[in-house]
């Protein structure tokens, strides 16, 4: 690439020597501004708190230097200059000077503007002292510059500009942020870092173009939670309430917002909205079936006849072109099409010759309002659910309008370009969701978009050339702060953060928002909470949703959220107190409220189960449903009412305890738990760890599972008693070779023993011996136990079969195939257990006869036990990535000990018609995952080796599970396999 190299005019040698020696050392970047995927764009660590030779000083021994700015500039760029006025003063504790035309008798200065329109800077330009030739005509671009003896009588001048209104406001906003001013200092109250210097190296920086042309958030679904916010802080959705959201885009390198729309119209509510995002140089939209800038409430208000274009033609022309009217001359993006009323279809029909007429209407009336051909004028037409099938069947729009692509609601991309298809003049775009009402279920309360996966499906967009807008649905803005910033600053450049500094990205945003000494610590709560939620969202958790019986799931997610609450607890505790409010909001108290919802389902499973089998417990559990359900109001409540002094009120109303169906439950219903009457007498009961049976019921012996000398398995004996006295218990074990944890003791509630083996005393083979358990009333159950040691001359190597299943992590591949083109590579935390593989380049294919040279991860396995007729069933374990290619879809394939690969196309049965919501879609976006099962013909106990080929770039595989016959039925799939070497 080639360098622009720092060029500055200076009277003394010595000046331009050192000019150069910074350039070797890196203090000077290398410019490139183009929008060709192909640049880089420069490094921007310009700020020091140390001074150095040649340095620009901001701030020094209680003196900061003064702004400078021009009443001839834009309204917008003075707004915000006045804001970073703010800033610096926030940060140093005095308020810099702001100078309109006019030169302060000082050594430095800062001066802020256009290159046109602010005449000092004109002038440094016209002069040669400052290089503007690589930004003019470019698209958001940043210049900051340090300027040595730019006036007469002024020794430096950090010179901040760009290539327009939005390159200055984001060169103003970069030197905040680096300063120490999160963009989140307002909406998550996160507190300005105090500094005493602050020096900008000598130096050039051009801050590059982004790489995704219109990059901007969705405000949407936002009652009761930011409706009843804005109501009681602003009056409503008006111009002091988007004020906040302008400034909070514009710091993120955003520029373009879809308002928020259901009960309210962004230039019907206040006309000063759309008056104030044009000053700021917001990018004006209205959402995919709002047309031609009119919202859907304005319909409501002022249509009259039915949303019909076949029928209300006129009125609906007349309608849209008052929204274009109001919109004026101001940077906006047009939608353009239509859907039925409320976001519904048009018609049960793929009405193509319709939808066209329309579209070409609505052209014709943006070349009337503007004066303009329709062209010149930019417009989106979304396909969004089943709008794309009009797209599908062969409709078309001009080709300067940008196709809007988008996800399934979910996080899924549901079609992207065919990578051989002719460039389009008006691109691609990609409308994605963190926040969605609808089918199966809505999920609106906090975040359930794990960055990876965000970054995976960002990736394929970005990659498959969808990068003339982004736009994601946010909901109610708060509680999506983290992923909302990396939405962002991963539009801006995508090269910026590749795949190997994924997982740094959040370390970096909690240094940003709580300095260093916590940020490895909240990233990790961070990275850990959203995983969690992104394995189902709390809207659709319920308590049957994970295993009561099987592998202890349920209590170990519950445990493991615990844990988390109890680490977030103790950095809260730890942080200094002008930092609290900030990580309630970013980090504790969505870490409390989900692991308090997981401990209130898993309970309340317990209550029902407890009830079945009549135990003394059962209404302890329901009176602690009740205490948890009542600390998760409590937690909002403490949000609304205490932090940062009640500013969010409302903020955290969104229901979501006691759906029932797609829709919402009007306010959070506590699950109905079960009490029963206890007898004054005691009475025995016993379960078996892995079995739904229990005694007395079920009178015939238990059984725990099988014990194997490679997986030295513990597993427990659960004693409970059924009445309200007390009893003694005891165990005899037929078998010196079994263990337990306690022999005899008293039973008031219940009490689980462990039960495992002692291998030295066991012979090869196979062995059984049973447990008797004894009560004070005679009563005595049977617990049978079986237990395989095999011999020591088995050397086994990789997952060793553990209970009639192995269980293998993608990522712990015992060896992987390259090619050339073609790379396996881990996307760390892209899993609901552990981290996801995948072929790199996505765009990457292998779609050719001889399989079995295609790029491979090998798999090591031991199976315990010969599979019944020589056939295991292997599943496999994928994120739900839908057919975004077309045609049959994606595929990979299989093979056991070098047999022939057997291809599998994930997506077969798995077509959207309609948009009628098909069981396989609603189970692989609720349980955030696409399983296929395979059976597969395998020889014998013993060592064996699966191989894993790929074919199609874009799939994400989680995990593998082969079913020796004993799998069971589990959320996650049964926990991993051990490993030997």
């Amino acid at each position: 690439m080639k360098c622009l190299v720092k060029r500055v005019l200076v009277h003394r040698l010595v000046i331009a020597y050192m000019a150069l020696i910074g350039l070797l050392i890196g203090n000077i970047s290398c410019n490139n501004t183009s929008h060709d995927k192909s640049i880089t764009n420069a490094p921007t660590n310009y700020i020091t708190h140390s001074i150095s030779q040649n340095s620009f000083t901001l701030l020094n021994e209680q003196q900061v230097a003064p702004i400078i700015i021009s009443q001839a500039d834009y309204s917008g760029v003075n707004r915000v200059a006045k804001l970073f006025q703010k800033d610096i003063s926030e940060v140093s504790g005095i308020e810099p000077m702001l100078f309109l035309d006019s030169l302060p008798e000082v050594d430095e200065i800062v001066i802020v503007g256009s290159i046109d329109k602010n005449p000092f800077i004109k002038q440094l330009a016209d002069q040669g002292k400052i290089n503007t030739k690589d930004i003019i005509g470019k698209w958001e671009n940043s210049l900051i510059e340090v300027v040595d003896n730019p006036f007469p009588n002024i020794k430096k001048a950090l010179v901040i500009t760009g290539s327009d209104k939005r390159g200055i406001i984001y060169a103003m906003f970069d030197v905040s942020r680096k300063i120490g001013v999160s963009p989140w200092y307002w909406w998550a109250d996160v507190p300005v870092k105090k500094q005493e210097k602050i020096f900008v190296k000598q130096g050039r920086y051009n801050l590059g173009e982004p790489k995704v042309k219109y990059r901007g958030i969705f405000l949407n679904d936002e009652a009761p939670a930011l409706s009843g916010w804005s109501k009681e802080k602003f009056g409503g959705f008006n111009h002091k309430f988007y004020e906040n959201v302008f400034e909070l885009i514009l710091r993120l390198k955003g520029n373009y917002l879809w308002p928020a729309m259901w009960s309210n119209g962004f230039y019907d509510d206040d006309p000063m909205n759309g008056v104030l995002a044009n000053e700021y140089g917001i990018v004006m939209g209205t959402s995919h079936h709002e047309p031609l800038g009119r919202a859907h409430i304005e319909w409501r208000r002022y249509g009259s006849g039915a949303w019909d274009y076949t029928v209300n033609k006129d009125t609906l022309d007349k309608f849209w072109q008052g929204g274009m009217e109001r919109m004026n001359n101001w940077d906006k993006i047009v939608t353009i099409g239509m859907r039925g009323d409320g976001d519904e279809s048009m018609s049960e029909e793929t009405n193509t010759k319709l939808l066209e007429r329309i579209v070409e209407n609505q052209r014709e009336i943006i070349e009337e309002v503007t004066g303009k051909p329709a062209e010149e004028t930019p417009q989106l037409w979304a396909l969004y659910k089943e709008v794309q099938e009009y797209y599908d069947e062969g409709m078309r729009v001009p080709d300067d309008v940008t196709l809007l692509l988008c996800d399934d609601n979910w996080g899924n991309v549901r079609k992207l370009p065919d990578l051989d298809a002719p460039k389009r003049k008006g691109g691609y775009g990609m409308y994605y969701h963190f926040d969605f009402v609808g089918g199966p279920r809505n999920y609106k309360w906090l975040n359930t978009s794990p960055i990876p996966r965000i970054w995976e499906q960002m990736n394929l967009c970005y990659q498959y050339g969808v990068d003339q807008i982004w736009i994601v649905n946010v909901g109610d803005l708060k509680p999506m702060e983290l992923p909302i910033s990396f939405f962002l600053d991963y539009a801006w450049n995508p090269e910026s953060i590749p795949l190997e500094k994924l997982d740094h990205y959040t370390s970096n945003w909690a240094q940003e928002q709580f300095g260093d000494q916590y940020a490895d610590q909240i990233a990790n709560i961070l990275d850990l909470y959203t995983k969690y939620n992104g394995r189902r969202t709390p809207e659709l958790l319920y308590s049957d949703t994970y295993s009561l019986t099987n592998y202890r799931e349920f209590e170990t997610v519950t445990n493991a959220y615990k844990d988390l609450a109890k680490e977030s607890t103790d950095v809260f505790n730890e942080l200094p107190e002008e930092m609290k409010d900030a990580y309630y909001q970013l980090v504790h108290f969505p870490v409390l409220a989900c692991s308090n919802l997981y401990e209130l389902y898993y309970t309340h499973a317990k209550n029902l189960q407890y009830a079945t089998q009549g135990r003394a417990l059962t209404n302890n559990m329901a009176d602690k449903v009740k205490e948890l359900f009542d600390y998760d109001a409590e937690l909002a409540d403490y949000y609304h009412t205490k932090v940062s002094d009640g500013k969010w009120n409302h903020i955290m109303s969104q229901t979501h305890i006691g759906y029932t169906y797609w829709q919402q439950p009007p306010f959070n219903v506590m699950p109905k738990t079960e009490k029963i009457a206890l007898s004054d007498n005691s009475s025995l009961g016993v379960v078996a760890e892995g079995s739904e049976l229990f005694w007395p019921q079920d009178t015939v012996a238990l059984n725990l599972p099988e014990f194997d000398v490679f997986n030295d398995q513990h597993f427990y004996v659960e004693i409970f008693n059924r009445g309200s006295k007390s009893f003694n218990y005891s165990i005899i074990n037929q078998d010196e070779w079994i263990k337990v944890s306690e022999t005899n003791g008293v039973i008031k509630d219940q009490q689980k023993i462990e039960v495992s083996i002692d291998w030295s005393k066991l012979k090869d083979g196979r062995h059984y011996s049973k447990l008797l358990i004894h009560s004070e009333d005679n009563d005595e159950v049977t617990v049978l136990v079986n237990a395989l040691k095999l011999s020591e001359d088995d050397k086994p190597v990789g997952f060793i079969e553990r209970n009639g299943y192995v269980s293998m992590e993608a990522n712990n591949y015992a060896a992987k195939l390259n090619t050339e083109d073609i790379e396996w590579k881990e996307i760390p935390g892209l899993s609901k257990t552990d981290s996801g593989m995948s072929s790199f380049p996505v765009t990457g294919s292998k779609e050719h006869s001889n399989v079995s040279d295609n790029p491979y991860l090998a798999y090591d396995f031991y199976l315990l036990h010969a599979p019944e007729n020589e056939v295991v069933e292997v599943t496999v374990f994928l994120s739900p990535t839908l057919n975004f290619v077309g045609g049959e879809g994606l595929k990979f394939a299989l093979s056991v000990d070098d047999q022939k690969p057997e291809v599998v196309y994930m997506h077969e049965g798995m077509e959207i018609r309609d948009w009628t919501y098909p069981d396989w879609f609603n189970s692989a976006v609720s349980n955030k995952i696409i399983t296929k099962q395979v059976r597969l013909k395998l020889n014998g106990q013993g060592q064996h080796t699966l191989k894993y080929f790929m074919i199609n770039g874009g799939v994400i595989l989680q995990k593998i599970v082969v079913n020796n016959g004993g799998l069971k039925v589990s959320y996650l799939g049964p926990p991993e396999s051990i490993i030997k070497k």
